[in-house]
């Protein structure tokens, strides 16, 4: 076991908890994820969905924000592995977590168009 490992729950949470912040204050993409995702959120709650479909939507608002997320990890540790010096590799390997990113938010794109374009022509309809 690492000398730096976590000792007890408390300081798993706290380290998580930080790590998160972290990436809210370092990532425009991910503010943008979250505010666009809570204003999605309260147009199902205006939509009156059913706990069905809020459990779609926080599963793809969440896909989307664990993404960026993880692309931010890897971009940092690269960054401190690579000390900031371009290579090809590192170049191809950022491209490739931001690549999924874009097709998580994609996927999520037409998850809400299937829920709210269903729920837009129940009330044009």
């Amino acid at each position: 076991m690492s000398k730096f490992k976590c000792k007890d729950y408390g300081s798993t949470f706290r380290n998580a908890r930080k790590g998160f912040r972290i990436g809210v204050k370092s990532e425009k993409n991910i503010r943008i994820h979250i505010v666009v995702g809570s204003l999605v959120l309260v147009f199902g709650y205006m939509l009156n969905f059913t706990a069905e479909k809020f459990c779609i939507l926080l599963l793809a608002i969440a896909m989307v924000i664990v993404s960026e997320l993880l692309n931010t990890g890897i971009e940092f540790a690269l960054d401190a592995v690579f000390h900031n010096k371009y290579s090809r590799l590192v170049g191809m390997a950022k491209d490739v977590s931001a690549g999924a990113v874009m097709f998580a938010t994609l996927i999520s794109i037409l998850i809400g168009l299937i829920l709210f374009g269903e729920a837009i022509l129940k009330l044009v309809y």
